[in-house]
């Protein structure tokens, strides 16, 4: 349930730059972990990031820097501390004593992100199994934390039901959530297989990279999309036509540094549909200075999932936002990420990968979609044939006036049977 009329909670981030982690990724990462503050409904006001080996395992930060931010809390009102890894039971309830104000770690405040967004029984299923898993082991800080609370970020779903959750009730719980999702599981297979042998592409991507955009242009439809992290939960499935080339297209839950392990078990029936298709549109943000971070997270994803052998295209979105610093004649150091222009970019290995087709495109400003529609068509083409041999005049050559694939033909020719 989303709270109206609550003022904004005031947040402070914490985070650790681990050795040998540059400084700049440090901050691009407490940067997104503010997106995700700020997506939930609260107001960044500081953070703060310590060096360190590895977490304190008392208190995640050192003695000093704990007390530092435990003064900041007192002297500025601050309702919230957000730490960018998830924290032990222990670390909770030390941290919530120390600084005297509510503690959400990286994993609760993605979970309570998907129970805002949440819109079908089947998310909200799907959520809420999540958060009960993660609720379990932290039961003992959770009875005296909920008596003192009233909703808030962290606490949507069963948070804040009442102070019934002991282990026996929640175990029931979550026994009883997943019977449910095996039912949904059983139901979206067969869902699935009921679309026949039609080829089936997948937007996959980086969570807020425009996949949702991309599926509105591409399927003319019209997909929740928005700004913000986690937009779209829910998998959504259209028919698109290329030419005279039918497929299935969907698009799923977006992807992101640190996915809670639970909500990926629970999200099984969802990403399915990345499991089960036969070709991926890995959609990028070439605006975002983490890219590159961001393609290595989504193929450790993929791989979690067994489909990183897939066919793909990469498609580099949001060309029309994309920055560079140009370097000055007299600077004699080397090229750096940010001095790449958009042509220097597509001389790189992202624009000439022989295993998977690239491009640059906008799918806000539509540049260069008619080129991802080719790419696509060509794609889908081969996948078409293999199912389908005897289909082959489906791909003779269209007149002068059709060679652009995106346009579809007048009168396509009867499909054979079975085809």
């Amino acid at each position: 349930m989303i709270e109206t009329g609550r003022p904004a909670e005031r947040a402070i981030l914490i985070g650790i730059n681990y050795s040998g982690q540059d400084e700049n990724e440090t901050e691009e990462y407490i940067d997104e972990l503010s997106f995700l503050a700020e997506t939930a409904g609260a107001l960044p006001q500081r953070r703060f990031i310590q060096k360190l080996d590895i977490p304190n395992p008392g208190t995640f930060v050192g003695s000093g820097k704990i007390t530092e931010i435990a003064q900041f809390v007192q002297d500025n009102e601050i309702d919230l501390a957000i730490f960018d890894d998830e924290l032990s039971p222990v670390q909770l309830r030390n941290i919530e004593k120390t600084l005297q104000c509510r503690v959400l770690d990286r994993t609760n405040l993605i979970l309570d992100i998907f129970a805002k967004r949440a819109r079908t029984s089947h998310a909200r299923t799907q959520v809420e199994l999540a958060q009960y898993q993660y609720l379990l082991p932290r039961l003992k800080r959770m009875w005296t934390h909920l008596e003192r609370q009233k909703g808030g970020i962290g606490l949507r779903g069963p948070g804040e039901t009442e102070i019934e959750t002991d282990r026996r009730i929640i175990r029931d719980k979550i026994s009883q959530l997943k019977d449910q999702l095996k039912k949904i599981d059983v139901q979206m297979s067969t869902q699935r297989k009921n679309r026949g042998k039609m080829v089936r592409v997948s937007l996959v991507g980086y969570t807020n990279v425009g996949k949702s955009t991309l599926m509105n242009l591409l399927s003319k439809s019209d997909v929740f999309a928005e700004n913000k992290l986690f937009a779209t939960l829910d998998t959504t499935v259209r028919k698109v036509v290329i030419g005279n080339l039918p497929f299935l297209l969907s698009d799923t839950v977006g992807f992101i540094r640190k996915l809670p392990h639970d909500l990926v078990k629970s999200f099984k029936s969802t990403l399915d549909e990345v499991r089960e298709s036969d070709l991926m549109l890995h959609v990028v943000d070439i605006s975002h200075p983490g890219f590159e971070e961001q393609i290595k997270v989504v193929n450790e994803t993929l791989r979690d999932l067994g489909s990183a052998n897939k066919p793909s295209i990469i498609i580099f979105n949001k060309m029309d936002v994309f920055t560079y610093m140009a370097k000055d004649e007299d600077d004699l150091t080397p090229i750096k990420r940010e001095n790449y222009s958009l042509d220097d970019l597509k001389k790189t290995w992202m624009a000439n990968d022989r295993n998977h087709p690239t491009v640059f495109i906008s799918a806000k400003t539509r540049e260069n979609i008619g080129e991802l529609r080719k790419i696509l068509y060509e794609e889908v083409k081969k996948i078409h044939i293999t199912r389908y041999p005897y289909n082959d005049f489906l791909f003779a050559d269209p007149p002068a006036s059709h060679k652009d694939p995106s346009t579809p033909l007048k009168d396509p020719p009867t499909p054979l049977k079975g085809g």
